[in-house]
């Protein structure tokens, strides 16, 4: 068949398919798999500042499950954020988990054709409502969702505008006064600090104040996530990297009185973890109370690759 010249002259014009895929989405009916996790040589006895309670690597029959980037309990529910807007809930006790739902978030910054539309890398939840504050790195923005996901508000602050692609507000964290600090992943190095932002309310709200400070990390690291603990410091794990996929954590306590306009934060480290964790990357921490103690959450990115894990863990902290 010979196709008309002008036909011709108009493919010409267009831009060849990438070919890059639909970003992977999660089924909503994905059970996932728990088995119970042991680091090669067993677990110490302690790690710093950090007691062991156990450890699960999940999976699922999913393509679109991992890559796991923040994490939030409430109400004996442990929620997983994935890099590419996938979302489970699970119940964990006694070391076995229940799988009670997953979710794609249909609704965010792009159009949600490809993964980075849905660059989703740092959570809040206020343990009240359920409401929920999502960190995108790439777009800049965060945005506030119900429970059920119905978008509520969202705003890309001109104060994160300049943070280039891949290096944004990878950690998000909700104050108990209602103020939310954000700390940019970046490569700011350790003299020089990251940029972080403390909002004086709601990020998503446009209009609210917003104060810079900085975050100082352990030498080698950058920050991957942070949680409040309850007494009001902050919990900062910090990635370390080594060739070709070997990742270490480093874990800082910030004290609360650091959490002001102007300031900058530096902790004391209180472990660092490799072996333990698989050598796998730490993205996501989270903080509960259980009878009197201070539990602290971990889990790792896998970047949704099949020979990687997926672990959940779970340490009581010496205080």
């Amino acid at each position: 068949m010979r196709w008309p010249i002008a036909f011709i002259a108009v493919l010409a014009l267009v831009p060849p398919w990438s070919g890059e895929p639909r970003r992977p989405m999660i089924r909503d009916d994905v059970t996932v798999r728990a088995a119970r996790y042991i680091p090669p040589g067993g677990w110490p006895a302690r790690v710093g500042d950090l007691v062991p309670v156990g450890a699960l690597s999940l999976s699922a029959d999913d393509p679109a499950f991992g890559g796991f980037s923040a994490l939030a309990l409430r109400d004996g529910r442990a929620l997983l954020l994935g890099d590419g807007g996938n979302m489970v809930w699970l119940r964990i006790a006694g070391g076995r988990i229940a799988t009670l739902g997953a979710r794609t978030l249909r609704d965010g910054p792009a159009e949600g054709w490809l993964r980075t539309d849905r660059d989703s890398e740092s959570l809040a939840v206020d343990p009240a409502t359920g409401r929920m504050w999502i960190g995108y790195e790439r777009a800049n923005a965060i945005w506030r969702y119900t429970p059920d996901l119905t978008v509520e508000a969202h705003h890309a602050p001109p104060a994160m505008a300049r943070w280039p692609d891949n290096t944004g507000a990878e950690s998000l964290v909700r104050l108990p006064d209602g103020r939310f600090l954000v700390i940019r992943e970046g490569r700011g190095g350790r003299e020089r600090g990251h940029e972080a932002l403390l909002f004086a309310a709601d990020p998503a709200a446009p209009g609210t104040r917003v104060a810079t400070l900085r975050y100082r990390p352990p030498a080698g690291s950058v920050p991957s996530d942070a949680a409040l603990l309850p007494d009001g410091d902050l919990i900062v794990v910090n990635r370390r990297w080594r060739f070709p996929l070997r990742f270490g954590a480093v874990l800082v306590r910030v004290p609360a009185a650091q959490l002001r306009a102007g300031g900058v934060l530096r902790g004391r480290i209180i472990a660092t973890l490799g072996p333990e964790m698989g050598g796998e990357n730490v993205e996501g921490v989270a903080v509960t109370r259980e009878h009197g103690a201070t539990m602290i959450w971990l889990v790792t990115d896998n970047d949704v690759a099949f020979y990687r894990r997926t672990i959940l863990a779970k340490f009581r902290l010496i205080e």
